[in-house]
């Protein structure tokens, strides 16, 4: 029983402790600051942030939650400040089969966020309703990590100010609960695996084409292509007769111009 109990407490002790490694910058089309142990990843990238923890089930309890708490500490144990992600401010999924991403529906959010990280020694990421952490991560370095970011993510917006204009043609709207109006184009010069924009609401982002359904020999009536964006998300565009239309997630959008 002894022994058990030591081992949970060296279990508890380690989880506890912050991760000190050293945080990095890589460039690229998708900038992003970082920093990785063996066990836990934390990545900044423009205008999201991924937090890989030590398992896969915090992952899930996350995002099963909608909710992370991120909270920020000047030393190891005063914290200064906080940010609830959620439901109201965020959207929190899995990516890649285990990371999970929180992006802002307010990019002044984030901002906040990123200043919070370079300013402070400590992040503790956790759960919103108790005092449990998902991991912590050693803030030392960061600051230089994030004006590298800062600086690359200004001038890939405005390359992609250059490059990605607002698609102009059919426009697709409906939806469930949450109305939206989108908007896609076929690029006549693909920007490498990239070949599409999708514009959704206002917000455009980059995608590639697939004319296979999902390596279905037979796809269903009227199919044309899937657009598979570069935030994961995915676009099934229909066309049958007069009739015009696009699938994304649960909903069906139909041609409104």
């Amino acid at each position: 029983m002894k022994n058990t109990f030591l081992s949970g407490c060296l279990l508890f002790c380690l989880s506890a402790a912050p991760a000190f490694a050293e945080w990095g910058f890589s460039g690229g089309q998708t900038p992003n600051a970082f920093i990785q142990t063996g066990d836990m990843t934390l990545e900044l990238q423009c205008d999201r942030l991924r937090f890989a923890p030590v398992g896969y089930a915090d992952s899930e309890d996350i995002v099963g939650k909608q909710s992370l708490s991120i909270r920020f500490m000047k030393n190891g144990s005063t914290e200064v400040g906080s940010f609830q992600a959620g439901q109201g401010n965020a959207t929190l999924r899995i990516v890649d089969n285990y990371p999970v991403e929180v992006v802002f529906q307010d990019p002044a959010d984030y901002q906040f966020i990123l200043d919070q990280i370079a300013a402070n020694a400590i992040l503790n990421l956790s759960m919103s309703d108790q005092d449990v952490s998902y991991g912590l991560f050693d803030l030392k370095g960061s600051g230089k990590a994030i004006r590298s970011l800062r600086s690359s993510c200004g001038s890939a917006s405005q390359a992609d100010n250059n490059t990605m204009e607002a698609p102009e043609g059919v426009v697709y709207c409906g939806g469930g609960q949450v109305k939206r109006q989108i908007e896609y184009l076929i690029l006549e010069k693909a920007q490498g695996e990239w070949d599409a924009i999708v514009t959704v609401n206002g917000d455009t982002t980059r995608a590639m084409t697939a004319y296979s359904y999902f390596g279905n020999a037979q796809p269903p009536q009227g199919f044309v292509v899937a657009l598979l964006g570069e935030d994961r998300s995915e676009f099934l565009v229909f066309k049958d007769g007069n009739n015009n239309w696009i699938e994304y997630g649960d909903y069906q959008y139909n041609q409104c111009n």
